[in-house]
């Protein structure tokens, strides 16, 4: 059984976070590190500044964006499959560094951002349910079997 509808909310979730955050740092890269997420200033906990890093973080958002809005459109299981695994990927070792680097946090802070990053988690499993048993094409060129 599959949800289409499913799968296609949490990619778009997914599409808008990695949207807000890409074009953020790579827009406007000083504002991200200062101002991230712009409720409170988690980034700037942990310095030095470095334009270069918080650019590149923004184009792999961004990446991630376009990966999440072709999916979203096509429903293609192997490409949702594909960029769920690899955000999950990402997004777990994100995850992990920042609960290690909590210093400097206040509680709320650090509860907040833990919670937020561990909240990116929950769409791909359920984009990936979504498109559970649609067909998995063959590459080009596979013997049938």
């Amino acid at each position: 059984m599959n949800s289409p509808r499913s799968a296609r909310l949490a990619l778009a979730f997914l599409c808008v976070a990695a949207l807000t955050i890409g074009l953020t740092a790579a827009a406007v890269p000083r504002t991200f590190y200062d101002d991230f997420p712009f409720i409170t200033a988690w980034v700037s906990l942990l310095p030095p500044y470095n334009e270069h890093l918080v650019t590149d973080v923004g184009g792999l958002y961004l990446g991630f964006a376009v990966l999440f809005a072709w999916a979203a459109w096509t429903l293609e299981a192997t490409l949702v499959r594909a960029a769920c695994a690899g955000w999950l990927l990402a997004a777990t070792l994100h995850l992990i560094f920042h609960a290690g680097h909590l210093e400097g946090f206040g509680s709320a802070d650090a509860i907040a951002e833990i919670a937020s990053l561990a909240l990116l988690l929950v769409p791909p499993p359920i984009a990936i349910w979504g498109v559970a048993g649609a067909a998995v094409p063959r590459p080009p060129g596979a013997a049938p079997g």
